[in-house]
């Protein structure tokens, strides 16, 4: 799959996720098998108002093992959007991916993400002013939603910011099957992206929703005839889904389900990164809400779950591997 200049071996790519896609989680990704990653949506205002300080660092850092990796923002003016994307590039992200998806009812309020959905011609006019702001060499990405709702007029505005987005020069659209009203509820319409698919030709389609094992990523990617697909929820606290993915792509044996010490070492890893990342007075609180998620592999996750969740500190962490992963 090649995003512009971006070429990657591998179509499957982890996704910007709000509170949860920071570096730790990103380098975990990599780890198994993830060329591509996304940082967490960021609000243009805010990018523009970060200068220095820690905030700089864990926001808009780019180690030089992060490559390739790509930023993607939220926001409601052209003007903003312009420059907190002139800033990412500054700050060495090598993408610039525009969230017009989110269906955050406070964002929807404020006139950002979703609300382009139903404002198609402002969404265009915000892609046209960012690309013609942008270096040729970084591409320019966009996501969507099925629409605002599942109404004629909705869909008709789908179409239009979608062809516009690539009459002034996106490189790649990741659609996700729900419509904004929608929010997280009911399935996601990978019917819906099919069509879309088949509407782009040998445009570049990244396809998104519902993808929690490896059996429904190949499904989707067969039946829809999308070029890549974005993994979400179903990556957070399971980056095997990227190995056991990337084997039935290349037609290898799939690999086991993680034992319970494969677990408690890359669970232990991610801590480390994350304690490295933040400090130690830090590390804790941020990983409590990944020990959810990793629990949920374990056959005891309820009681796991809820030991993750009283975690405090190193030592607590560690005291949880040993009880529970020997």
């Amino acid at each position: 799959m090649q995003i512009g200049p971006l070429i990657l071996d591998f179509p499957v790519i982890q996704a910007a996720l709000s509170g949860y896609s920071d570096a730790p989680m990103r380098r975990i990704s990599r780890l198994f098998g993830a060329e591509f990653t996304l940082c967490e949506v960021m609000l243009d205002q805010f990018v523009l108002s970060v200068t220095k300080g820690n905030k700089a660092r864990f926001y808009l850092g780019v180690d030089e093992n992060d490559h390739p990796i790509g930023a993607q923002l939220m926001g409601c003016e052209p003007e903003t959007f312009v420059l907190a994307a002139r800033k990412m590039v500054d700050a060495g992200f090598d993408l610039v991916d525009l969230n017009f998806a989110c269906p955050v009812k406070k964002v929807l309020g404020r006139a950002r993400g979703g609300y382009f959905m139903a404002q198609p011609k402002k969404g265009v006019e915000i892609i046209d002013r960012v690309r013609c702001s942008l270096p040729d060499s970084i591409p320019l990405t966009m996501k969507l939603r099925k629409g605002f709702d599942d109404s004629v007029q909705s869909e008709d505005a789908f179409f239009e910011i979608l062809d516009g987005g690539f009459e002034h020069g996106i490189a790649a659209v990741t659609v996700h099957g729900r419509t904004v009203k929608q929010r997280y509820t009911g399935e996601s319409d990978w019917n819906f992206i099919a069509r879309v698919k088949k509407h782009l030709g040998k445009r570049l389609l990244i396809g998104s929703g519902d993808l929690f094992d490896m059996e429904t990523v190949q499904k989707r990617m067969r039946e829809s005839g999308v070029d890549g697909v974005a993994l979400a929820r179903g990556i957070i606290g399971n980056p095997w889904l990227f190995t056991r993915v990337k084997a039935a792509l290349d037609g290898k044996p799939i690999p086991p389900a993680p034992t319970l010490v494969e677990q408690r070492e890359i669970i232990l890893r991610h801590y480390d990164l994350s304690e490295a990342f933040y400090g130690s007075h830090r590390a804790a609180a941020e990983m409590r809400k990944f020990g959810v998620y990793y629990s949920k592999l374990h056959p005891n996750h309820e009681q796991v779950r809820a030991d993750f969740v009283k975690t405090k500190n190193r030592d607590d962490w560690v005291h949880v591997l040993k009880k529970w992963y020997h």
